[in-house]
């Protein structure tokens, strides 16, 4: 490993962090556009090398400052968190991309610094949070995100926004003291703040009724960053009301990054320490999952409003990922880490595509869109494509990792077909609002002419996107190594 490798967990946080200052500085238009696309290619050309590094064997570990932990911060890259920084990186590049005409049109020149700078907090906060092995570092950079993220979602012309984002302040701040609260509390037992040598100590003192309640604070907590049912009450209309390019972005990994955080606690800390955490753990999820599952896709079914709609298919698609790690197998692990990947790319094309619509049509609702597939073909060509993935049909991306969540539940001797119908009823319902969205464009009487058009730029991102989700579908080697592999390193934290 030479010594510009052996910096890349540091870079991955500190080169989108020191930007977001330079970019405030930006005042001349399209120039914060520029540097914040540039950086964020950066960022993902780093999650793309280290993903390159653990894939051939350990993870890439980096002390800050050289201070050995737990006595100094260490930052460390895994096959998980490098499947999820290709996400949150990617998801970044590829929104700053294609969205550049559809941010213009609502963010004018003088904020236009501070908005990109506010994506720059947010990505280098989502990153931190991945890279981060210190329990406190993740609540920093937690908030980092979370403040820059409230932002993004304000930053448009939309009024509404103001109190969604208002609601997600108030859930998300509740969220991070929860988490505050339970590192606290195991800090006070162990003395403590590095993962893997709390994962020690906690065995030491796993039947204090502190650490048992600290155990409850970080799993709550954590799930509701996450939007986990039933604690999802600020995600639709954060989703619905915010500019079209950052639903995009978050859609694609705000969730998954509380998500990856949840399985780090309980599979390193807790479920290898606390007796029947495991059980638990499984017996709180479960339902959740399946009620999350249920709700979210029979909710959806009935929107008009097309974000909103998909809002509430994200809450569903959120459960399939709890559902997969609440089997506590490797293959339930590999489908719910698969799934975050799949997922960023089927909904995130989703959002994309109904950002160039809306550059076209008066708003996003069903109506909006009747008939638009006969103005703009290429568009609505790869938003079915997105949305196939989402069902997960064969030869896409969703196919994949839903094929491996039915193979985890039929492995389990009790209720697995059941589980494994809950599946198919869940994508079926899929196939109803995704089929509604369809019907509207292809089938519905166009309710005005116009002779706007989409940004070019958008529909060839939007195409690369749904290529992504024909390609990963065929040949998922490399999501698919990197998920076995994190849940191999998962499951060896429990047994």
């Amino acid at each position: 490993m030479n010594a510009l490798t052996a910096h890349l967990p540091a870079l991955q946080v500190i080169v989108p962090m020191l930007m977001a200052p330079f970019v405030v500085l930006l005042r001349a238009r399209s120039l914060p556009w520029a540097a914040a696309t540039a950086t964020s290619l950066l960022a993902f050309a780093i999650a793309i090398q280290l993903s390159m590094i653990v894939m051939g064997g350990s993870p890439v570990t980096y002390q800050m400052g050289s201070w050995a932990a737990p006595y100094g911060i260490e930052l460390q890259v895994d096959a998980l968190s490098a499947l999820v920084l290709l996400v949150i990186t990617g998801a970044s590049s590829v929104t700053l991309i294609g969205g550049r005409e559809s941010l213009a049109a609502i963010i004018s020149a003088d904020r236009e610094p501070f908005f990109f700078a506010a994506w720059l907090l947010a990505l280098a906060g989502m990153a931190g949070i991945v890279v981060s092995a210190d329990a406190f570092n993740i609540f920093v950079f937690m908030e980092i995100s979370s403040l820059a993220s409230y932002v993004l979602v304000a930053g448009g012309p939309d009024r509404r926004a103001l109190p969604a984002t208002f609601k997600y302040l108030v859930m998300g701040t509740i969220g991070a003291t929860f988490y505050l609260i339970g590192v606290g509390l195991i800090y006070m037992m162990t003395g403590t703040l590095n993962l893997a040598d709390m994962e020690l100590r906690v065995h030491e003192v796993a039947d204090q009724k502190p650490i048992l309640a600290a155990a409850g604070f970080i799993t709550v907590g954590l799930a509701l960053k996450a939007a986990i049912f039933p604690l999802h009450v600020w995600l639709p209309n954060a989703y619905t009301y915010a500019p079209h390019i950052v639903t995009a972005f978050l859609a694609a990994c705000a969730t998954k990054v509380s998500l990856y955080v949840l399985l780090r606690f309980d599979f390193f800390v807790f479920q290898g320490n606390l007796v029947g955490h495991d059980f638990q753990f499984a017996a709180y999820l479960m339902p959740l999952a399946i009620m999350g599952i249920l709700v979210g896709s029979a909710v959806a079914m009935f929107e008009r409003n097309i974000k909103r709609m998909l809002a509430f298919s994200s809450v569903a698609q959120i459960g399939y990922i709890m559902l997969g790690a609440s089997l506590v197998t490797a293959t339930g692990l590999t489908a719910a880490t698969l799934h975050m990947f799949n997922h960023a790319l089927a909904k995130g094309g989703m959002f994309l595509a109904i950002a160039a619509v809306t550059m076209v049509a008066a708003g996003c609702r069903l109506n909006d869109v009747a008939g638009m597939a006969r103005r703009m073909p290429w568009t609505f060509a790869a938003l079915v494509v997105a949305g196939l993935s989402l069902i997960g049909v064969p030869g896409t991306a969703g196919f994949i990792s839903k094929w491996y969540l039915i193979n985890a539940a039929l492995e389990l001797e009790t209720g697995g077909v059941a589980l494994v119908a809950l599946i198919l009823i869940s994508s079926l319902m899929a196939v109803v609002y995704i089929w509604r969205i369809i019907e509207a464009a292809y089938f519905g009487e166009p309710s005005e002419q116009t002779t706007a058009s989409a940004p070019p730029a958008l529909v060839v991102i939007l195409w690369a996107v749904a290529i992504a989700n024909i390609g990963f579908g065929i040949a998922p080697d490399l999501p698919l190594s990197l998920s076995q592999t994190a849940a191999d390193i998962l499951l060896g934290h429990v047994q």
